[in-house]
């Protein structure tokens, strides 16, 4: 059998390129790989984000996909200052403009882990794993 070891990248339908990284930029950091005529390449981390204009589906109401951040709680702030409706506690998702439901959670609350050295490259060597997270990690053998 063949394991999976991570995630390179999702892709996300969007209906404009300029549009989904102003949107996108409006709470993030983004740093694009790379673009073409119909698709951009935004770097999270080690891994990337692609968006693909051209979004033909209703909006997601389950489906989801989960982005890590290393602080849930001040972009929450920051998108219950733009006007989204999120909750002011607890789990953390909201819909982009084209109806793609994104979570998200907190580095230091999730079982995977960064090596040491990249999250230092990428100055998050300050986070450290919540006991749940680091709980989740040793029943797995991974800490």
């Amino acid at each position: 059998m063949v394991r999976l070891v991570g995630i390179n990248h999702v892709a996300l339908e969007v209906g404009s390129i300029d549009d989904a990284l102003e949107f996108y930029g409006r709470f993030f950091e983004v740093e694009l790989r790379g673009r073409q005529a119909r698709m951009a390449f935004v770097d999270i981390g080690d891994q990337f984000l692609a968006l693909s204009e051209g979004r033909s589906q209703p909006a997601d109401d389950a489906r989801h996909f989960g982005l890590v951040v290393d602080d849930k709680e001040a972009l929450r702030a920051t998108l219950l200052e733009a006007g989204l409706p999120v909750g002011a506690r607890g789990h953390l998702r909201f819909r982009d403009p084209w109806g793609n439901n994104v979570e998200i959670v907190d580095y230091r609350d999730v079982q995977f882990s960064k090596d040491a050295e990249i999250l230092r490259r990428m100055d998050l060597g300050h986070l450290e794993k919540s006991e749940r997270a680091l709980g989740e990690l040793r029943e797995k053998g991974l800490a």
